[in-house]
């Protein structure tokens, strides 16, 4: 009986919190994790797991990274990312996180996107950026943030950033995962498929409309 009173409450932990397990990064079980570039990566749900090389191998030059000097390759939307994750960085391997350089051109946007394991904090390195998140019951927390401020965008929630000063804006952001992932809200529903019918019923939109997104939002540029 006491046996059988045991699984339950073990069942009853994994059910209440296997979700919340299964979405995290482990725990390192080392101080570091260099990936050994001799042996590929082991895929498993979300996460690439790279073997380490001997800790003795390991080098100053590891958990260095000097790849922010400047910013990225601009998109139409006025936006330049540098997303750092252990593949072009190993020594954050094993340490659950990841970070970014974004830069905003005058007046450009990161458009609403979420990242499904990962909170994010954002720090405004130069200019004034226009910054905010939804919650679930659809309220917005947004401000203008200048340069030192900070900002943090619970893991999952929507979130937004635009430039509205007359200069270049800079972002550096850190997160909680080394493997966040990343939602573009456009991009998901209009660029990913979905029935026709069931947009044009969900936005209120026609056909034509719906068309002019899809080729926009679309990588493969639907016609």
């Amino acid at each position: 009986m006491v046996e059988k009173v045991w699984v339950l409450i073990l069942l009853s932990i994994l059910v209440l919190h296997g979700d919340e397990t299964l979405a995290s990064d482990p725990d390192p079980i080392q101080d570091f994790c260099i990936p050994n570039p001799k042996f590929g990566a082991i895929k498993m749900a979300h996460l690439s797991i790279l073997p380490c090389k001997n800790s003795s191998e390991a080098s100053t030059d590891d958990f260095v990274f000097s790849g922010l000097k400047a910013s990225g390759n601009f998109t139409e939307t006025g936006l330049a990312t540098i997303p750092v994750n252990p593949t072009i960085f190993p020594g954050i391997n094993t340490l659950g996180m990841s970070f970014v350089r974004a830069d905003l051109k005058a007046g450009g946007i990161n458009p609403p996107h979420f990242h499904p394991r990962a909170t994010e904090i954002a720090y405004v390195v130069q200019g004034s950026v226009y910054s905010g998140f939804v919650d679930s019951n659809n309220r917005v927390f947004s401000r203008v943030i200048e340069q030192g401020e900070v900002m943090v965008f619970p893991k999952g929630l929507l979130h937004f950033q635009m430039n509205v000063g007359e200069k270049p804006a800079t972002i550096f952001a850190c997160l909680n995962s080394q493997n966040p992932g990343l939602q573009k809200i456009p991009s998901a529903i209009f660029g990913s498929g979905i029935n026709e019918e069931l947009l044009e019923k969900a936005f209120g939109l026609s056909h034509k409309q719906i068309g002019s997104m899809r080729r926009r939002f679309d990588p493969k540029k639907v016609t």
